[in-house]
């Protein structure tokens, strides 16, 4: 991928920039507060080193989904604000994405300032499935620019216009955010130094495919917690009372645990299941054995056995991918699971391996849950494309900057 470096100088130009800046709010006294800023902060490298460098620089961000309309709860206001505090100075916001106020915000600004433009999916042009609405949208975003950084990585599967096409308009680069991912999770998907072990969680086994897939031909073990694992319980023949279960895949699950076999690749599966009467009311919880669940239980989190099983499994790792919660972490009674498996991976990390969280909830956990994020090698700001990446796939945000 090209780099900033291929832009040459960059005093006095306008350098439009796609972050992300997709973070999460909570409702303040009156206005929306930043719960967690963690995807601002990811994107702080990349906006000095491009005002550093004497450059003009544009941010286009998105922030929820506002389908295509202007929405006041989706204003990049707050992201503005709390930009603005972590560079030490003033970041304008326009009114727009590229109409009177952007276009006013971009030529008021001095050499070295950044500035935002409004949510961009406040166009429904950016996410559009028309290759000529996409098209307009982008010419109108590079037309404010006179190159672009790519520094979204959150964003980098999705083929959208301040994504894929206005690269294909103006002088493109990868930020340093994009590269640093990239790399990261390149050490998993190319030829990872071994034992490379894989932990898989989150609700569905539908949403991880191609993941599991791609990851029986690389990976040496695939420890599986979180409500997919149910759908793998099922899939030997065992209950799982009313637990989330994924009928239509189980055939697909057991298709992996025959490849898996064949291939040497070692599935994990807990060997004890936290239970309880129902997900939504208050009851008490306990703790079964895997092949033990009541037909009138939930399951909600890997038991205390199951999380010293995954920490072993881990302890001897050279590489380890993370992407998805053992259970329902968000939940004090729930948490316990992810947590134990959170702490194998920094101690492995401690040991010497180099350990991916890949995003979304895993990303969420290690916050909510209080872990240094130094203790891991790398957590991503991406969960759905760096599950990509570890499914193998080309990612348009990425290949439209070769």
């Amino acid at each position: 991928m090209k780099t900033i470096d291929s832009l040459g100088d960059l005093r006095g130009k306008r350098v439009l920039v796609r972050s992300d800046f997709n973070v999460p709010l909570a409702q303040g006294d009156g206005a929306p507060v930043i719960t967690d800023d963690g995807r601002i902060r990811a994107a702080l490298p990349t906006l000095r080193r491009l005002a550093d460098a004497g450059a003009r620089v544009v941010v286009t961000a998105h922030l929820g989904r506002p389908k295509g309309e202007p929405r006041p709860e989706f204003s990049l206001a707050p992201v503005a604000a709390r930009l603005g505090e972590l560079l030490g100075a003033d970041v304008a916001l326009a009114d727009d994405v590229t109409g009177p106020s952007a276009q006013k915000v971009v030529g008021d600004l001095a050499d070295g300032q950044v500035a935002l433009l409004e949510n961009v999916r406040f166009d429904a042009r950016e996410t559009s499935k028309d290759d000529a609405e996409r098209e307009a949208l982008a010419g109108e975003l590079a037309a404010l620019a006179d190159a672009f950084v790519s520094d979204g990585f959150g964003v980098v599967h999705r083929k959208q216009a301040s994504v894929y096409d206005v690269a294909r308009i103006l002088p493109a680069a990868a930020g340093e955010l994009v590269l640093k991912e990239v790399e990261s999770l390149s050490r998993a998907t190319g030829d990872p130094e071994r034992p490379y072990a894989v932990v898989l969680g989150g609700s569905k086994v539908s949403d991880k495919l191609g993941v599991i897939a791609n990851l029986l031909t690389k990976a040496d073990r695939l420890l599986i917690g979180g409500g997919m694992v149910f759908t793998f319980l099922a899939a030997k023949g065992l209950e799982v009372g009313t637990s989330l279960l994924e009928k239509d895949q189980i055939d697909t699950v057991k298709g992996y645990l025959a490849t898996a076999e064949e291939n040497g690749v070692e599935i994990v599966l807990p060997s004890d299941v936290v239970v309880a009467d129902s997900f939504d009311a208050p009851s008490p919880a306990g703790v079964v054995p895997a092949d033990a669940i009541p037909a009138d239980k939930i399951g909600l989190d890997i038991g205390p056995a199951s999380g010293e099983l995954f920490a072993a499994k881990l302890a001897d790792t050279r590489t380890i991918a993370w992407n998805g919660p053992m259970g329902v972490f968000e939940r004090a009674d729930y948490a316990a699971g992810t947590r134990t498996v959170a702490q194998g991976i920094v101690d492995a990390t401690a040991n010497g391996a180099f350990s991916i969280v890949g995003g979304g909830d895993s990303a969420a956990a290690v916050r909510v849950l209080g872990f240094d994020e130094a203790g891991f090698s790398h957590i991503s700001t991406g969960g759905g494309a760096s599950l990509e990446l570890l499914e193998g796939k080309e990612l348009p945000g990425l290949t439209v900057l070769a």
